[in-house]
């Protein structure tokens, strides 16, 4: 099954709970306080996990995740938790902007979903809200939850040991970045370009989308010749760019504007009050050998100040790097489940690179190296190989920090599951009488009224 076939089920799925909510005969399944589940909630929540490649969990673990997402909300609301109107748009607009990439647009995905973009939103904001809700109130009941070596210690000697996890090598990389500018000439030239191609689209000679697939340095958006779905409130956009998308007006075309990418050209292809569709084109100037060269130099002297230990590694990055990331992490490198230990699959090929060539052991900081990130842009960076273990089994002395956050998780959940037994007592639930059967719902079973509807 297709990856674009999945993503249109997986919409479909979602805009349909919602629509079947409004139906009166859908089936109540359970209600915690005031919040209502719906049975045709549990059966979208399971297609949609199936529609994207997952095993599909039984209904009865379906609604105890759902009895305790309701539980957390009632309670996040009457504890006044905080959830920003800004974040949840901010969410909101990031799972539209996927959709419209990933449909080719804002027009082609209101025709596949049938519903307006606007229609799409109201449907998430209540979810995503609610999602806010239930892990603000789960922070604020664990917040003051520690975890002390002696707990991990007796956390790990219960773990079975046929059980013990096995690690291939992993690796945590430090890294300072620094971008070289370009030239003035160079500039210039990139700036020459921009402004050549808004007299053509201005002229009626060449279209922006033609021009954006042909010359456009942004290769996400190239394809589709350029475009780009927004909202004003998004804090992903780089400033001057998104300042200079609500100057505009429909068919408008910007002057040329620098961003921390480079250089753009903007047309605004259609905008509703704080929402815009856009085409940009990008050019990122070239960056020659002087540029390169100077970076190196400025890098090596920093390498020096590194290995001497006149500045540390952390002072560094916030002090020099260009990578802005980088400087939330102290410049490691992150993995997608957000953790800094990594295996070498994981790493750029660059680094591997960078890490075979110079025989890095940790401790050890590379040489400048030349590199292109995923943007397109040319930089220089050096590594610092922070700690690397050797394939192995789960042991405390390798994987300490690991197994510490296994344990403290655990612990968690355990102070979770106390609240629960606590609180359950003292709200209204009702579970039909089909979820009767499920074991994992007796400690809501206890206090619910069972009925048949």
């Amino acid at each position: 099954m297709s990856k674009i076939f999945l993503l249109l089920i997986s919409l479909f799925s979602f805009i349909y709970s919602f629509a079947q909510q409004k139906i009166v005969a859908d089936k109540i399944a359970g209600i915690v306080g005031d919040k209502i589940i719906l049975k045709s909630e549990i059966t979208n929540a399971i297609a949609d996990i199936l529609h994207q490649g997952g095993q599909a969990p039984e209904d009865c673990a379906v609604l105890d995740r759902m009895l305790i997402q309701k539980a957390m909300v009632m309670q996040a609301e009457k504890d006044s938790v905080p959830v920003s109107d800004d974040d949840v748009e901010a969410e909101i607009d990031q799972k539209i902007r996927y959709f419209v990439a990933q449909y080719g647009g804002k027009e082609a995905l209101e025709q596949i979903a049938g519903r307006s973009i606007y229609q799409m939103k109201e449907d998430f904001r209540q979810p995503i809200r609610e999602e806010r809700l239930a892990q603000g109130m789960q922070n604020r009941i664990v917040e003051d939850v520690k975890i002390t070596p002696t707990e991990v210690k007796d956390f790990y000697e219960k773990i079975p040991k046929d059980s013990l996890q096995f690690y291939e090598s992993q690796l945590q990389i430090g890294e300072i970045v620094i971008y070289p500018k370009a030239s003035h000439d160079i500039d210039k030239l990139a700036i020459d370009q921009l402004t050549e191609f808004k007299r053509q689209v201005e002229a009626n000679t060449r279209k922006f989308e033609t021009l954006a697939s042909l010359y456009s340095d942004d290769k996400e958006t190239e394809k589709q010749g350029g475009i780009l779905t927004m909202s004003r409130g998004d804090k992903q956009w780089d400033p001057t760019f998104l300042a200079a998308v609500f100057r505009l007006k429909n068919g408008q075309i910007s002057p040329v504007i620098k961003s921390k990418f480079g250089y753009h050209i903007i047309q605004m292809v259609n905008r509703n009050g704080d929402d815009a569709s856009v085409r940009h084109i990008l050019r990122i100037p070239e960056i020659t050998q002087p540029e390169i060269d100077e970076a190196t130099v400025k890098l090596d002297s920093i390498r020096s100040k590194l290995i001497d230990k006149s500045i540390a590694f952390g002072e560094a990055v916030a002090k020099y790097s260009d990578d802005d990331a980088a400087k939330f992490t102290a410049g490691r490198k992150m993995g997608r489940d957000n953790s800094t230990y990594l295996s070498i699959d994981h790493l750029d090929k660059d680094i591997v690179q960078i890490l075979k060539s110079q025989n890095l052991k940790p401790g050890d900081y590379s040489k400048p190296t030349v590199f292109t990130d995923d943007r397109g842009k040319k930089g220089v960076h050096i590594i610092l190989l922070i700690s690397k273990s050797e394939p192995h089994r789960e042991n405390l002395k390798d994987d300490y920090d690991l197994i510490s956050q296994r344990a403290l998780a655990e612990k968690k959940q355990q102070v979770l599951e106390k609240w629960f037994i606590a609180k359950i007592p003292t709200v209204y639930i009702m579970i039909d009488n089909e979820y009767k059967r499920c074991s994992n719902l007796s400690k809501w079973q206890l206090s619910a009224t069972t009925v048949s509807n």
